[in-house]
């Protein structure tokens, strides 16, 4: 199996930075992306930004500008750099990937979630 971690959360200021870490671990043979979502109070979860192997990141229109996602295959590892933050990037964010693993001696999709972390912007 593959499981994500998420580290970095916590509470910042308005025009305030932090930065995410989210490290993929277990039995991977490849991972081709990994991405950040993310759940406001009483709202839907959605799309920050994806970063794929071989291509370029994207960005929802909320964030793009002020976030950054960046990848370090060697470490099965995703970042996603904030900056500017702002009151209304408050949320639980999440890190997905899509991965393949193995299992018993085969090769098997994964598309795990990571438990969280949260953001606070406020002064």
């Amino acid at each position: 199996q593959v499981q994500l971690v998420e580290s970095g959360g916590g509470l910042v200021q308005p025009g305030g930075s932090l930065r995410l870490s989210c490290q993929a671990s277990g039995s991977i043979f490849s991972i081709s992306a990994m991405g950040w979502y993310r759940r406001a109070p009483g709202k839907q979860r959605e799309f920050v930004a994806i970063i794929r192997s071989g291509g370029g990141p994207n960005y929802a229109d909320s964030v793009k500008g002020r976030f950054t996602i960046s990848r370090d295959n060697a470490k099965n590892t995703v970042y996603l750099e904030m900056n500017n933050l702002k009151p209304e990037d408050t949320a639980v964010y999440y890190c997905n990937a899509d991965a393949t693993g193995w299992f018993i001696g085969e090769l098997k999709n994964y598309t795990p979630w990571g438990q969280g972390t949260q953001v606070t912007v406020s002064s």
